[in-house]
């Protein structure tokens, strides 16, 4: 076993992991954060993204090992204290960005993280590209990237930015 300690959504954690276990097993098995979902297991769907110092990564494929020391940050804990959705999340809501929902975690954390490093004015071209990595079964993405562009914006206009 491994010992571990990390901040998952502003709350200090310490667990004893087997190294082999992933960083969403932890999440989801451990800590009973289940809005990050597992898709695929292999890094192709990008339903399991999740913020690890303020950065997406897909955790199906990160040890929670590798988490240690770090900040972890799930779309539980997105929203700031006190609000009931993130801007990207009320965005998601409001555009109709989510059919059954199993993606949207991932799609809104990864929209996020595209925010932070391509700005508030995106356009449809620059989301569709850095969405590559994230899958959905259900939507032809067009409200999808409605959703994101009106996210950016609303970001920009909270201290979210």
């Amino acid at each position: 076993m491994a010992k571990i300690s990390l901040i998952v959504n502003g709350n200090p954690v310490n667990a004893n992991v087997d190294p082999r276990t992933l960083l969403v097993q932890f999440l989801r098995e451990n800590l009973r954060l289940t809005g990050t979902h597992v898709g695929c297991d292999t890094s192709q769907c990008g339903a399991c993204v999740v913020h690890l110092d303020g950065k997406a990564v897909k955790s199906c494929t990160t040890l929670a090992v590798m988490a240690d020391g770090h900040e972890v940050r799930t779309i539980e804990g997105l929203a700031a204290d006190g609000a009931r959705l993130h801007p990207m999340q009320e965005a998601f809501r409001e555009h109709h960005g989510l059919q059954c929902g199993f993606c949207t975690p991932g799609m809104i954390m990864t929209a996020v993280d595209m925010v932070h490093r391509k700005g508030h004015d995106l356009s449809e071209q620059t989301i569709r590209e850095e969405l590559e990595g994230n899958l959905c079964r259900c939507t032809g993405y067009q409200n999808i990237v409605l959703s994101i562009a009106a996210g950016a914006r609303a970001m920009a206009k909270s201290d979210l930015a």
